[in-house]
């Protein structure tokens, strides 16, 4: 196999804050990659680094009473921590606030400059009268001009998801001071991407994209490409643009920037590493980067483009992933599944996660979700159950009864190879990217083995003298398709890895090792390499804050899918009780937001014979425009004791199916359901 030369980027993190468990989902797909091309001896550098400049982090800065340049520094160094344990292995995790890229950013403008693709113009934007600065749209809310949401941000509304810009909220006013902005011209720099719209057709459908990305990316051609404003007016923590006294480029341009900045520095402490090795226009090495999906317009687009017109080369690939949810919906603060990686790393083994999120991972750009019941399941009963059981069965009898050496044949090599040979299956899930079907292959690979020990019953043999042989060639087996499958492993769960070579004696295994059998090979001790995961942990991760009353109340009137606790089914209750509950097909008459609640509707329930119920309702996201309710049915519980809320009496429960969020459903109108029949 010829050795490839590799170089893989993550996403930079933006530096206004800690690590969260969304971000992990980006670094261990890719670190999980570069692993495994390691694995496969090739030359695979992994590289990325701190997001540092921008209107936000200025902003955080000045909340906490320091400088950007300290605010940046402190957050710099929690991102590493917190991704270096969760065996996270960057060659070079840099920043972008850095000497490298200021004198990068500063060569690529001139030369996209000198090729006539920066173009100037004024512009009115929102202005902060009383902070005196230009304000970024998530930087004015209002209500929205569309349907009337209140507190939504200068850009799009949440409710409706219309896009808009600033000046036409109604009743806009500043996030920073409260003020109402003023509109106010500034000359601003702009990167004519239309230039390269040729160029950029071409490379996006010649399979450096996933085919979804390849297909937006049509989408936006097809809308027309607009010029990129790539500057910004002080006050603004950046680079000052060369000869624009006041003129900052805007943090997007210097960011991705960053990944050449982030690889010259490691250049510097590896003399044989050379910046055009891998940017050279006429580089034959790969170059990937792996983003979230809410930055694809700029890594698909203009990071391309900026290449083709500053002389560097354009990736190999981009890798687009999805977003992480927690328990089906997005993370969430009052829920407590907005979890920080530290908060985990108080409670819970790294690997787990690792472990789980390579069990969703697939090359799709779709969201993972992290059902938190499903993760303490599936780590039980994978990792605990299925791969260490392995050892830990086979281990004592060789260290007891054979002195801690394995046998000197293979007892069944036809099984034996079967495990070799799926490796290539495996090694080609992991190459596409496809971890999920590469841990469904290994683990069904562990099936087979706990099966083939259960059927051997080694502690039944053990009692017989002439059985002895026997059981050391079926444990020693046993060990040799462990070592197999640790290898398989090897790039989501490192350290479990590690502990593998040290309980075998080996050295770190690679790709190619799994084929070398362990005959007459000395191990140590079997010592206990994970631990089950205990629901109090998860529980004590996601331990939620004290909220307001109103907020448990809004929460306690929808049922949904969601599971409430983590707990797999609720506690027995007896027919009798079930019965109790009158279900009846009700018809929504009324229905409308309720301005004090983010979550609530109110409707008006036709429950028959002309009796009419008052019921709130958490379903405001699933159905933003309430009146596309009216007229249709649904179920509700008429039985329910009346209920007084901030917002009035609720008189009964409506019900909803769905993961949650904007994804819960009701009944639409069926021929022959009337209001008040009952539900069978």
């Amino acid at each position: 196999m010829q050795k490839r030369q590799i170089l893989v980027t993550t996403a930079l993190t933006y530096a206004n804050g800690a690590p969260h468990l969304g971000h992990l989902v980006e670094a261990i797909q890719a670190d999980i990659w570069v692993r495994f091309q390691r694995m496969r001896g090739h030359d695979c550098y992994f590289i990325s680094g701190s997001d540092a400049h921008g209107t936000a982090i200025m902003i955080k800065a000045r909340e906490r009473g320091i400088s950007p340049e300290e605010l940046i520094e402190s957050v710099h160094a929690e991102q590493l921590r917190d991704f270096s344990a969760f065996l996270i292995e960057y060659d070079n995790y840099y920043t972008t606030h850095s000497e490298e890229n200021k004198q990068l950013v500063a060569a690529v403008y001139e030369k996209l400059k000198q090729h006539g693709d920066i173009a100037t113009r004024t512009i009115s934007q929102a202005f902060d009268p009383v902070q005196n600065i230009f304000l970024p749209d998530r930087y004015v809310k209002g209500e929205c001009p569309r349907c009337h949401a209140k507190d939504q941000y200068g850009d799009n509304c949440e409710v409706c998801g219309a896009t808009y810009s600033p000046h036409e909220l109604i009743n806009a006013v500043s996030v920073l001071s409260g003020a109402t902005p003023i509109q106010k011209e500034s000359e601003h720099y702009f990167f004519q991407l239309q230039h390269y719209e040729e160029m950029l057709r071409k490379w996006g459908q010649s399979g450096h994209l996933q085919p979804e990305v390849a297909n937006k990316l049509q989408e936006w051609f097809d809308a027309g490409l607009r010029d990129w404003d790539i500057s910004r007016d002080a006050p603004y923590f950046g680079f000052e643009i060369p000869g624009a006294a006041g003129k900052y480029f805007y943090v997007w341009l210097d960011a991705p920037i960053g990944y050449l900045a982030s690889f010259e520095n490691l250049c510097k402490r590896k003399p044989y590493l050379e910046l055009n090795q891998f940017f050279g226009a006429d580089s034959k090495a790969e170059l990937y980067h792996f983003i979230g999906k809410d930055i694809t317009y700029f890594h698909a687009l203009f990071w391309p483009a900026m290449l083709t017109g500053a002389g560097y080369r354009k990736p190999t690939a981009i890798f687009v992933h999805g977003f992480l949810t927690v328990n089906g919906q997005k993370m969430s603060k009052s829920r407590g599944t907005f979890i920080n990686a530290s908060t985990y790393l108080q409670h819970i083994d790294p690997e787990y996660l690792r472990y789980y999120f390579a069990a969703k991972l697939n090359s799709n750009v779709e969201d993972i979700d992290l059902n938190l019941a499903d993760f303490v399941q599936r780590v039980n009963s994978d990792l605990v159950g299925k791969v260490v059981n392995i050892a830990s069965r086979c281990a004592g009898f060789i260290t007891k009864n054979f002195d801690g050496k394995m046998a000197n044949e293979l007892i069944e090599p036809a099984l034996y190879e079967s495990f070799i040979q799926a490796g290539d299956t495996i090694a080609e899930c992991y190459e596409q990217r496809d971890f999920a079907r590469a841990v469904r292959e290994i683990m069904a690979l562990a099936d087979q083995a706990n099966q083939y020990i259960a059927d051997k019953q080694p502690w039944t043999l053990i009692k017989q003298a002439d059985k002895s042989a026997e059981v050391h060639a079926i444990c020693s087996l046993g060990l040799q398709l462990f070592r197999v499958l640790v290898t398989y492993l090897k790039p989501i769960l490192p350290e479990l890895a590690k502990k593998t070579e040290q309980f075998l004696m080996i050295p770190p295994m690679t790709w190619h090792d799994r084929r070398t059998t362990l005959l007459e090979h000395k191990i140590a001790a079997f010592i206990p390499m994970l631990q089950r995961l205990e629901l109090k942990q998860v529980e004590a991760m996601v331990t939620k804050p004290t909220e307001p009353v109103a907020k448990k109340e809004e929460k306690a009137l929808v049922i949904k899918s969601e599971k409430s606790t983590l707990t797999e089914i609720k506690a027995e209750i007896s027919y009798d009780d079930f019965a109790k509950i009158d279900l009846r097909i009700v018809r929504i008459a009324q229905a409308e937001a309720v301005p004090e609640a983010d979550k609530l509707l109110k409707l008006q329930l036709d429950i028959g014979n002309g009796e009419m119920r008052q019921v709130f309702a958490g379903i405001k996201a699933a159905y933003p425009n309430p009146a596309d309710l009216i007229g249709k049915l649904t179920v509700a519980v008429v039985n329910l004791a009346p209920r007084q809320m901030r917002f009035g009496m609720s008189e009964g429960m409506v019900l909803a199916a769905g993961p949650g969020g904007s994804d819960l459903w009701i009944l639409h109108p069926d021929d022959g359901a009337k209001p008040g029949m009952l539900v069978k």
